[in-house]
């Protein structure tokens, strides 16, 4: 029995004074340093932005800017004056032109440029050989017209008295024969007169009868017909005569006078030359009447009308003005207006002189406003940028907007009072969404 439980006590575990070395075992520190949290961290963040910057450039255009480069307005409310500033030129308002009929060569030159002239006055002499040829040729064709119709009226009246004569002789003819037959007719019944007599009577005075008829229908279509002639023979005449006296006109309009009094200008012709047909040798100008020639830009061209007003001063006195006309042609982008004074003119003014005036386009009202700037020639009013609050940004933004004048511009729709916009120029970045403003 000892014996096993010796064996039993040698299986049991013998401890040998270890105390715990075979369970305790030392474990490394996994932690890593801060410095490398802190560059993981930056490597994210910067991962982070750029991926924010890929984003945010795949939706708009972006671009920074200095904005020292900008010029920026607020939105204000506001009393908009619908007016537009022109200048203009003074013109006579009474022009007469002198061009000549036909062409010609300078024979005399009477008068110098500059002039005062009265209407009537002889100008220029010219000389034209063929139409003077024209004008003879025209003399002899209206003669030859004329005899020609003088002839026919002769024959017409030659054939009325001799139709007159013959008529005479055929009624004296009828008158004998009706008193013979009656006499013979009654010396028949007496059984005087032989019968055959009366009979011959008889057809004779028939004869006499149907040569009458036949002699006043003869008259009447010889009538009818040379009348159609001579009808025919005068308004030849007339147009001939007609074109003699316009030839004879041009001929005399060779003589270039003044049509009306005023000052001459633009004179500048040389004896000896030679002007062509329709040649414009000057004008004449009322010098006591004026009015002011004005270009205007074509995106008023539909907001221009007849009578509307303008005005301007000078000195210590305002004159005003109306839209006397409108010229519609558009040429560089702009079209005329001619402006005529309601009363009197100013004491100096002179022609070619030049006026800053105002335009009044309608009446003022109040509105939401921004300062009129260069940002319209590139957006066309249809977009603007607009600044964030905090004045970091400027967003595209499309607006409405509607008149101008020299000073502001209306806006219809898209902008609210207190806004801030960019004004200036956007040549430079008219294609972005977005543009990022730092004072770099």
């Amino acid at each position: 029995m000892e014996v096993v439980g010796n064996q039993k006590s040698a299986r049991r575990p013998v401890s040998i004074g270890l105390s715990g070395a075979g369970m305790d075992r030392q474990i490394k520190d996994r932690r890593l340093p801060l410095a490398r949290i802190g560059a993981i961290a930056g490597a994210l963040s910067l991962v982070a932005v750029v991926a924010w910057f890929l984003i945010d450039q795949a939706g708009s255009r972006t671009l920074s800017l200095d904005n020292s480069r900008l010029v920026t307005a607020r939105v204000s409310e506001g009393l908009f004056e619908d007016y537009i500033p022109i200048r203009g030129r003074v013109t006579p308002r009474k022009t007469v032109y002198l061009d000549v009929i036909e062409g010609g060569q300078v024979e005399q030159r009477l008068v110098e440029d500059g002039a005062m002239v009265a209407a009537g006055d002889l100008l220029v002499v010219l000389s034209n050989t063929a139409m003077q040829l024209d004008v003879t040729r025209n003399e002899a064709m209206v003669t030859e017209q004329l005899n020609n119709m003088r002839t026919i009226e002769l024959q017409l009246e030659q054939n009325r008295l001799q139709h007159k004569r013959n008529l005479v002789e055929m009624d004296y003819q009828i008158q004998r024969l009706t008193r013979t037959v009656d006499r013979l007719a009654n010396l028949d019944n007496a059984g005087v007169a032989a019968k055959s007599q009366l009979e011959d009577a008889r057809d004779e005075l028939d004869y006499w009868v149907r040569k009458r008829d036949v002699t006043l229908e003869s008259q009447a279509t010889d009538a009818r017909l040379q009348e159609t002639q001579l009808k025919f023979l005068r308004e030849s005449g007339d147009q001939l005569q007609a074109s003699l006296a316009l030839a004879q006109r041009n001929l005399d309009a060779l003589n270039v006078r003044a049509p009306v009094s005023g000052k001459l200008s633009g004179l500048d012709v040389e004896i000896g030359q030679s002007i062509q047909r329709g040649g414009r040798l000057g004008q004449i100008d009322d010098p006591d009447s004026h009015k002011l020639r004005v270009e205007v830009d074509e995106y008023y061209l539909n907001r221009v009308d007849m009578g509307l007003p303008a005005h301007f001063e000078q000195g210590s006195r305002r004159f005003d003005l109306t839209v006397d006309k409108i010229y519609p042609q558009v040429t560089n982008g702009q079209f005329e207006l001619d402006l005529t004074f309601d009363d009197e003119e100013p004491g100096d003014i002179r022609r070619g002189q030049t006026i800053q005036a105002v335009l009044t386009l309608g009446d003022a009202v109040s509105a939401l406003l921004v300062p009129n700037g260069a940002f319209y020639q590139d957006t066309g009013g249809n977009w603007m940028f607009v600044v964030d609050q905090g004045g970091t940004s400027a967003v595209r933004r499309n607006v409405r907007l509607g008149r101008r004048n020299a000073k502001y511009i209306e806006v219809l729709d898209g902008l609210e009072k207190g806004e801030e916009v960019v004004v200036s120029p956007y040549s430079s970045f008219k294609d972005m969404d977005r543009l990022n403003l730092s004072s770099d």
